[in-house]
Order: structure tokens, then C-alpha cells, then sequence
């Protein structure tokens, strides 16, 4: 019998462009034989600038270079790998599974997102065919080949292959699936296939193409599989806050500041796109106005080879009155044949239902919080769909290779499509979800207008430069002043953004005579003449598009553009924001330090040597510290505040960019176990400090940076009452360091 263990082929990944960019080279060293070579795209938060990382390693082992921590230690990895349900439901249905000597194929993927490749599936299967056993030797049946493309988790998997003594158990291969052979790199077709080729939605790992090519190319007919089957479920919620998500349309009515992003009868050309958002809904729950039972969409069986699209009408009966402002949607694994062990992403209110029977039996559903896998949001289109109780809502679910979509068949469809069509591609801007609901929000846009009155009515003839991708900016900036002249710079959006500000154009009251497209190194050559106008008006969110998933003070990209840029800027110019306060507190987040917590034994097997590449904390040597992490805090799980919000370091845009330091002594006001620290930055928007905007742990629409606390430490109750917070910013790459010390009373 031969068995297959199954990661992604590919996947698609929509929420962060700070996903590495990879590329696999085999090629022959100059000392002999072969070096596995993979080039990494790495970019500079603080210029936008991109370039190539080398990592390579000889057959045999022989490393050429260490693998950069960076390019892990901010990964999913961890997360997944400290889910203790997912590790025991995986044990389970193996053990089950896989009873005889056989031949394992574990399958990698092609980027470094969202999987648990240290090897610890295909030490289950060695382990349930007998190959962990002290009597193995080379001539036994059984064989685990592991298959994985990207080589830093290639040469990590290889050291806990080592210290759990399964190196020669466990062949690892650094190629991607869709590249094995038959005979060239494997023996023979499998008929056990094992996998874990899932993301938040489901599909959007590559699961279908995957699968696909495994059936076609590497699996007998009729194989077993663990997983089994998965099956996606949906309800119907109204919820203000998933509206104000995706309906910018009619939050910028409600506005009504003149400002016009998506105007009528153009609401396609700015949004999000039509796809499913994952997001942790359970931090919404009180939120939530439940609109119907769940229902069951799809079932993805493994064992056979699957379709690459299906439709399916539903008919969803409404439990009450409400407006239907999307569908949450989760998924649920059946990982044996047998149906008695599952695993379920489905938030804490869908705890085994009694209408949902495939989660009742031995689901090992005791909540856990997790950051690897979310809900997934689909949004209603607009202001949402009108439902009476006891009405069904006629639904269109269809899914792709990589995603599943809804459709209501109501005449609103009808509507937005033909709106959609008025608009064309080179036109539209897609924003995610939080950027969406910051420019219809009312308070934002009203604090940001009236800090570029305050700055427009000391300058006569404006000459600003925009120098992120705000379109906001260039918009306000346009409309407020009719003798202003503005140079976007757009380094993200680019030409996408020229064309959707002469599409708005005259709804706003602007021509484009008065806005100027220029590149960076042409304004620095046309400006910097003596006779030429000098910019007196610098402004930036700062937003740069595709960046959602960066620290606070990786932002700060155009304080860099403002040094670089300060021969053509005036002596007398006005830069908003003028200062960044970077702030800080300490909180207590068990749920968050338990996912990033480091390893010890997962299932039998140690993985405490991959705790420093994966920059856990919790255990590490005392020269070792978890990373800055990016989190919207306010989804983390359980959550408390334990300290004041404290100023620690203070940035002066009004100056070329240089070293920065600071020092605070934060006192606690809650007692309670710290786990760790959270920054932000409030950006000072005004000279006289008037308007200040915040984007703290109450804030949903930023993410803040995280330092997780290697050990937890109790404090109030007579123990620590503050702790010295020290930081340093360093202007060549970006980065912030930390120095802490907790403190107790003096007397």
C-alpha cells in the first residue's frame, strides 16, 4: 500500500503584499554535484524598493548560508503549528488511516504562507507505519518522501527531521508537486493520500488544482484520504459594522462633505473586490444579528478527483426581520471514512449544532482561538438585502479552482451590474475592507478636511505634493483650494490613480489642469531650478496601497520621500502630519502569546529547534526575542488593557529624516498577567497639536505592532507598578528595537 501526504500545488493570497516572492533554481556549484538556489523578493518598507535574496544550499545538506529569520519569523507557521486541535484531529486519522508499512509523499508549496511544514505530517505517517520504530532499518517497506518548494522551510523541516532521528527515515525533496514524477521522483502511484492544502476559505491554497494533478498524475484510483471530505457552511447576519466594510456609497452620503470617491451612478470605479474577506468573527459576536440557521454550501471530497467549478441554488429561509449585510461562511473537516473525527473553523456560537450533523460526533470542538484560520465575509452588495422572517432568500453560490462566491437574485444585482459596466478597468481601485470603511467614516474625513483648511488658509498658492497613494488627499486638497496645485506621487496605484482623478473630476470640482503626474526623479530635476516654484504643501494618511499588513512605523515611507525630496521643498512649507507620536501600553493577550508560543513536543514529536526561526516566545535564550508582529489587536482574542497609553518616542516630519529615540515609565492601572507591549503611532495632523488621529487598539480600521514578552509576568497587587519602556528607530531599514525593564514601587 502507498500513501500520499498532500500540501499546496499553488495558492492565491489577496491580504498582504508583503508575501515573499519566490523563484527555485537547480543549479551545478562550482565545487560539484548540485545547489538548490531560491531567490527571494525582499522589499524596503521605507522606499518601496525591491530586491532579490539568494538562498541556496548544496545536495547533501551543506548550507551556503543560514536562512534569514526574517524570512519565517513573521509567518503563520507558528500559529498553525501551536493548534493543538488541528495537530490531534491530523493524529487521529492518521494513526487511522495509515496502518501498514507504505509509501508517504508529502507535498510542500510554492510560497511561504499558512502551513505546518516542519514535517511533523510526515512524521505521523512514518511514525503509523512502523519507520519511528528503534527496530527500522533501510531495507523496511515503508517510505515517507517529503516534497516542499520553498528552501527556507526545506532546510528547517531537515533539523527537526534530525532531532527527532527521522533524517533517514523522511527523504525530502525541494520541488513543487506539479513537478514530480513518477518513476523520477517517486517510485510508484499512492493510494493513501494525507493533506493539508487549506486556507481561510477553503480553496484559496490551490486545494481543487492540487488535488487534481495528485489524482491525475501521483494517486491509484479510488486512494484513501485523511481528509476526507470538507464541507463549507454560510448564515445570513446583519451587522453595522460588516456594512460599513464594503458601502462606501452610501457612508459617503451620510457624510456629506462635498467629497464625492465613488459618485453616483459610479459606484464600481472605488471598493473592494467581490470575494470572501477572512476575518474573526467571534470578536463581533455581540455585534452580530443572526438572520438565519446555518446552512451547507458545498462538499469537497478528497478521495476523488475534483470538478474545477460547481453551482448550486439555495433556498435560505430568514429566522427574523432584518437587512442582510452578509454571509459568514466557515468550514468543516470530516477527516476519517467512518465520519468520527472533525475539525471546524466555525465561530464559538456554532458550537455542534443540532441541525448540523456532521459536527456533533467527537468534532473536537473546544474553542480555540487561532490566527491561521478565520470566518471568511462575503459582503451583501450596497446597503444590504431586506429579509421578513420566515421568507426564503433565493441564493446563487458558485466556486472556482481557488474561491467561492454568492449572489442574492434580487433586482439590486441586476442594478449593480450595469453600474459595474459603465466603469473600465484601467479606472478602478480596489481597496481592502478596513480602507474601504476609513473613507466612509465620517469623523475621519471631517478631522482630515479640516486639517487641510487649517493648512490651505496660511499658504496663498499651493503647490502640494501628495506623497503616498491617498487619493482623498488629492481630491480634498483639489476641491478646498482653487488656486492649489497638486503632484500625486501614487507609488502604489500609479497610473490606476491619474485616470480615476480625471473620472471624479468634475463631480468634485476640479480640472486637471491643476494636478501634475510626475515621477519622483523627473519632479527632483524639474523643480530643483532656481526660477521653478518650491513645493510648499507636503501632505501623506499616510497610505500606501497594498501595504495593509505593515508596522506602524513602516509607514513612514514618506517622511524618507520628504528627506529625499528636500531640495525642492520651501523653506516656509507645511507638512501634515507634522509629528508621529509613537505610543505604547502593555496588555494582557493569552490568546495571541498561545499562538506564538514556543515549541516542545507537537504529538510525540520535539520541535523546540524551530522556536528561534519562528520567532516564538515563551523559552528563548535569553539573546533571543520574538519579533515586532502586525495585528488588528481588537481580533486577537481575549484581550484587557493593562496600562496607561503612553507617548514613548516622538518623530518631527518637519525635519529630514533621522535617528530617533525615547523613553517612558508607563504606570499599570490594572492588575492582571502582561503579555506583552502594543505601539501605534498618532499622527499630529496640525502644527498647534489641535488634531490628532489615533489609530490605537480601539481603532479597527489599523493594525498596530505587537512585542510579544518571552514569559508572561504578573503585575498590579503589590507587585510591578510600571515598566521603563525605552525604543530606537533606526532610519536605514526601517526597523524599531526595545529595551524594557518592569519596576516596583519605591519607598
Amino acid at each position: 500500500m502507498t500513501s500520499v501526504l498532500l500540501k499546496p500545488l499553488f495558492f492565491t493570497y489577496s491580504g498582504s503584499s508583503g508575501a515573499a516572492r519566490t523563484r527555485s533554481v537547480c543549479s551545478s556549484a562550482f565545487a560539484g554535484g548540485l545547489t538548490h538556489r531560491m531567490f527571494q523578493l525582499k522589499t524596503d518598507p521605507l522606499t518601496g524598493k525591491s530586491e532579490w535574496i539568494v538562498i541556496e544550499e548544496e545536495e547533501g545538506g551543506n548550507e551556503k548560508q543560514t536562512t534569514p529569520k526574517a524570512l519565517l519569523a513573521t509567518t503563520s507557521y507558528l500559529d498553525m503549528l501551536n493548534d493543538t486541535r488541528r495537530n490531534t484531529a491530523y493524529r487521529l486519522a492518521i494513526d487511522k488511516t495509515v496502518t501498514k508499512p507504505c509509501h508517504v509523499l508529502d507535498i510542500g508549496h510554492e510560497y511561504i504562507l499558512n502551513s505546518g511544514g516542519t514535517g511533523l505530517l510526515s512524521m505521523m505517517a512514518a511514525r503509523a507505519m512502523g519507520l519511528y520504530d528503534s527496530k527500522w532499518s533501510s531495507t523496511s517497506n515503508g517510505l515517507v518522501t517529503a516534497c516542499e518548494s520553498y528552501l527556507p522551510m526545506v532546510k528547517l523541516m531537515k533539523k527537526v527531521l534530525r532531532a527527532n532521528g527521522m533524517d533517514g527515515r523522511i527523504c525530502v525533496i525541494n520541488k513543487r508537486s506539479d513537478e514530480l514524477e513518477v518513476g523520477l521522483d517517486i517510485p510508484s502511484r499512492a493510494n493513501v493520500l494525507v493533506s493539508e492544502i487549506l486556507d481561510s476559505e477553503l480553496l484559496g491554497e490551490g486545494l481543487i488544482p492540487t488535488l487534481q494533478h495528485a489524482h491525475d498524475k501521483l494517486l491509484v484510483e479510488n486512494p484513501q484520504t485523511v481528509p476526507y471530505r470538507a464541507t463549507t457552511y454560510g448564515q445570513l447576519v446583519e451587522c453595522t459594522y460588516l456594512r460599513e466594510l464594503h458601502d462606501l456609497v452610501h457612508r459617503e452620503a451620510e457624510a456629506s462633505d462635498g467629497i464625492h470617491l465613488s459618485p453616483s451612478g459610479m459606484t464600481g470605479l472605488l471598493g473592494i473586490k467581490q470575494q470572501q474577506f477572512a476575518l474573526h468573527c467571534d470578536a463581533i459576536k455581540d455585534e452580530i444579528k443572526l438572520l438565519s440557521e446555518p446552512f451547507k454550501v458545498f462538499d469537497f471530497d478528497f478521495w476523488r478527483r475534483p470538478e474545477s467549478s460547481r453551482e448550486i441554488e439555495l433556498q435560505v429561509r430568514a429566522t427574523d426581520d432584518g437587512t442582510v449585510h452578509a454571509i459568514i461562511s466557515w468550514w468543516s473537516l470530516q477527516l476519517d471514512s467512518e465520519g468520527t473525527i472533525f475539525y471546524s473553523t466555525a465561530p464559538s456560537w456554532i458550537c455542534c449544532p443540532s441541525d448540523v450533523k456532521e459536527l456533533k460526533t467527537n468534532s473536537l470542538c473546544s474553542w480555540n482561538w487561532c490566527d491561521h484560520w478565520k470566518q471568511t465575509v462575503w459582503f451583501t452588495p450596497r446597503s444590504g438585502l431586506p429579509v421578513f422572517k420566515d421568507e426564503k432568500a433565493q441564493l446563487h453560490a458558485v466556486h472556482s479552482e481557488t474561491s467561492i462566491s454568492y449572489k442574492f437574485k434580487t433586482y439590486l444585482d441586476n442594478k449593480e451590474a450595469a453600474q459595474l459596466d459603465l466603469q473600465t478597468r484601467d479606472c478602478q481601485i480596489v481597496l481592502s475592507p478596513e480602507r474601504n470603511a476609513l473613507y466612509g467614516d465620517g469623523a475621519w474625513r471631517s478631522l482630515m478636511l479640516n486639517a487641510i483648511e487649517k493648512a490651505l488658509c496660511q499658504i496663498v498658492h499651493p503647490l502640494c505634493l501628495v506623497a503616498d497613494d491617498s487619493i482623498f488627499l488629492v481630491i480634498a486638497v483639489a476641491r478646498l483650494s482653487n488656486t492649489s496645485h497638486v503632484i500625486p506621487l501614487f507609488p502604489g496605484i500609479g497610473k490606476k490613480g491619474a485616470n480615476y482623478l480625471q473620472t471624479v473630476a468634475a463631480t468634485n470640482g476640479y480640472t486637471m489642469d491643476r494636478i501634475q503626474f510626475l515621477k519622483k526623479k523627473d519632479l527632483l530635476s524639474n523643480l530643483q531650478d532656481s526660477h521653478q516654484r518650491k513645493i510648499n504643501l507636503f501632505v501623506a494618511e499616510p497610505f500606501y496601497y497594498g501595504n495593509d499588513s505593515v508596522l506602524p512605523w513602516q509607514n513612514l515611507r514618506f517622511w524618507k520621500e520628504r528627506t529625499l525630496l528636500d531640495p525642492i521643498l520651501s523653506k516656509d512649507m507645511l507638512i501634515m502630519p507634522c509629528r508621529g507620536l509613537l505610543k505604547a501600553c502593555a496588555m494582557c493577550l493569552p490568546d495571541l502569546w498561545q499562538s506564538r508560543r514556543c515549541l516542545k513536543e507537537i504529538e510525540g514529536f520535539d520541535h523546540s529547534i524551530v522556536n528561534t526561526t519562528l520567532g516564538g516566545c515563551g523559552g528563548l535564550p535569553v539573546t533571543e526575542e520574538s519579533p515586532f508582529l502586525p495585528f488588528f489587536i481588537w481580533q486577537c482574542g481575549e484581550t484587557k488593557i493593562l496600562s496607561e497609553m503612553a507617548t514613548v518616542m516622538e518623530f518631527d516630519f518637519s525635519e529630514p529624516m533621522s535617528s530617533c529615540s525615547g523613553k517612558a515609565q508607563v504606570q499599570f492601572r490594572e492588575s492582571g498577567v502582561c503579555h506583552g507591549f502594543v505601539f501605534w503611532i498618532d499622527w499630529v495632523m496640525d502644527m498647534d497639536g489641535s488634531t490628532i488621529l489615533s489609530t490605537g487598539p480601539d481603532k479597527r480600521h489599523w493594525k498596530q505592532g505587537v512585542k510579544l514578552l518571552n514569559e508572561p509576568v504578573e503585575v498590579g497587587n503589590g507587585g510591578f507598578s510600571s515598566i521603563e519602556i525605552e525604543t530606537f528607530f533606526d532610519p536605514s531599514n526601517g526597523e524599531l528595537s526595545l529595551l524594557h525593564a518592569f519596576l516596583t514601587n519605591q519607598r
